[in-house]
């Protein structure tokens, strides 16, 4: 099985190697656990291989997307003047002076629309990996069409060869993934979480399944640093200890 290596320091040790290539993973997660900054970190490092990347935004501005990746140093107009690089906007619906200059706009709530965009972007640039943030945007309001998104995003990646993430939000206190179903739809899933342990906000990892591989069946805690997030691969998580 080939393997793709996310960069990601620590997260393809407990994956021993990296995802399945093809596979679409679901990263779920509540606010302020991380989940955006891995879908980044994801896709830069795979800039840095020489590998086009695409990302789906859907809940927040194609700018300040630019703008949260350059923080970490991730500077990805370089790679889109090259054609390397897809900022799909389906967060603006083309509103706004900055979001007419975007190259792939496109309403959220047109879904059939809104996988043509994709198609069309990841044959254009050629994107091996695509990061859509976040799918649960898609169903919000839908809940019963959770697992037929997902679905549907699926085949659609998988079958223009992507390995890519989506990213699924769950409440503060929520212990599923983001939707219906959506677990038994994609190839993997993975959880980020920030818990409360003696007065202190810990973030932890684990890889609840992931097709195509062996993968660590621990909690790992990990870090968010000004170059992203480091995963401490030989720990586990007091956190779990705690539950």
């Amino acid at each position: 099985m080939e393997k793709v290596s996310t960069g990601i320091p620590g997260f393809d040790e407990i994956l021993h190697g990296g995802i399945p290539k093809r596979n679409v993973v679901l990263l779920a997660g509540g606010p302020g656990t991380g989940k955006s900054i891995f879908g980044y970190q994801y896709l830069y490092n795979g800039l840095l291989k020489n590998e086009a990347c695409a990302f789906v935004a859907l809940e927040e501005h194609p700018v300040q997307v630019r703008v949260s990746m350059s923080q970490f140093g991730w500077n990805v107009e370089p790679f889109e003047k090259k054609g390397k690089f897809a900022l799909i906007d389906a967060f603006t619906s083309g509103i706004g002076e900055a979001a007419k200059r975007e190259k792939y706009v496109v309403r959220a709530d047109d879904f059939p629309m809104l996988v043509d965009v994709i198609k069309q972007a990841v044959r254009e640039t050629g994107a091996e990996r695509v990061v859509v943030d976040s799918v649960t945007t898609l169903y919000i309001t839908k809940p019963m069409m959770a697992r037929g998104t997902v679905l549907q995003l699926k085949k659609v990646l998988a079958g223009l060869g992507c390995t890519s993430i989506l990213i699924s939000q769950v409440s503060v206190t929520e212990r599923g993934f983001g939707g219906p179903g959506v677990e038994h739809a994609v190839d993997g899933i993975v959880r980020l979480d920030l818990d409360e342990v003696g007065g202190e906000l810990r973030r932890s990892i684990i890889v609840w399944k992931m097709r195509g591989t062996a993968h660590s069946m621990k909690r790992h805690p990990f870090e968010i640093t000004d170059r992203g997030i480091f995963i401490k691969a030989g720990e586990t998580s007091i956190v779990e200890q705690e539950r």
